[in-house]
């Protein structure tokens, strides 16, 4: 990534008062945007070199200003990343903890406003009044914690604790619909679409929902952002045993070259990997 250089200086540099504020705050800004540098990677076993040791880099700057919403949201972003991308295939334990610290860094910032903060200790009913209250810059942070809880539920559906937090983070990810769905490509769609699709109608699944909000989802990005065709493939196609539209959404991801999203090549690569492993798994879906 192109921020571990400059990290390794500034990180010389933090040593007290104002100064080390300013520089933590200053390197957070250029952390946003290496961020972005790292997203148009393209080399999996590279990315997954690079990513925890860059986390921990932004966990040590997070030390010295404890409430900067831009780390924590970098935190947020990229440990639920890491689980998604090269965790939940082959290490589901790992996965369920690294998106617990996806999440957890989401409700720091979510936290830090008092009414939300007593919201999310209450019913889904309080949390989507306190919501109501939030301007679209909250968007970012919101999905973020939302999509590290319920990648985690998802992962957890034997753990009835889990399953009982899913209202909460439906809600967080419906406030994202209605204050910016184009967000992170249409990324809450995907979301809402995976909850309402994974499940059977009597355990709260809506085929109909959920065909309705991936469809939503490609509309916005295009057929660009891969993972949508993945995520639509693994919950709505299985559930209701569409195994010809399972093949056709996979061999879709398969077929589109990673260019198509240059700024997000390391998701689509992420999404290609997955296309593959679905379909060799396709047997036991069907």
């Amino acid at each position: 990534m192109k921020y571990v250089g400059f990290f390794s200086l500034i990180l010389l540099f933090l040593f007290s008062g104002c100064v080390q504020t300013i520089a933590v705050n200053a390197v957070g800004g250029m952390a946003d945007d290496g961020f972005s540098a790292f997203t148009e990677e393209e080399d999996l076993d590279f990315a997954e070199i690079a990513l925890p040791g860059n986390l921990k880099l932004i966990e040590v700057m997070l030390k010295n200003s404890p409430d900067n919403t831009r780390l924590l949201r970098l935190l947020s972003q990229g440990y639920s990343s890491y689980a998604l991308g090269f965790l939940e295939d082959k290490d589901p334990d790992r996965a369920r903890a690294f998106y617990m610290r996806g999440r957890d860094y989401g409700l720091r910032i979510l936290r830090q406003n008092s009414d939300l903060a007593t919201a999310l200790q209450g019913t889904p009913d309080n949390l989507k009044a306190a919501l109501a209250q939030l301007s679209p810059d909250e968007v970012p942070a919101v999905f973020w914690t939302a999509f590290g809880w319920g990648s985690y539920i998802y992962l957890s559906l034997d753990n009835t604790d889990a399953i009982g937090d899913l209202p909460r983070a439906e809600t967080l990810m419906n406030f994202v619909t209605a204050k910016d769905s184009a967000f992170y490509y249409g990324g809450a769609h995907v979301f809402l679409g995976t909850f309402y699709g994974s499940r059977p109608r009597l355990l709260g699944g809506d085929p109909v929902v959920a065909r309705n909000h991936f469809e939503t989802a490609l509309r916005i990005n295009g057929g660009r952002f891969l993972m949508t065709y993945v995520y639509y493939a693994r919950s709505y196609a299985v559930q209701t045993q569409n195994e010809a539209l399972f093949e056709e959404l996979l061999t879709k991801v398969k077929n589109t070259p990673l260019d198509i999203l240059p700024e997000f090549r390391l998701a689509n690569a992420i999404a290609k990997k997955k296309a593959e492993l679905l379909l060799a798994r396709k047997a036991e879906f069907f």
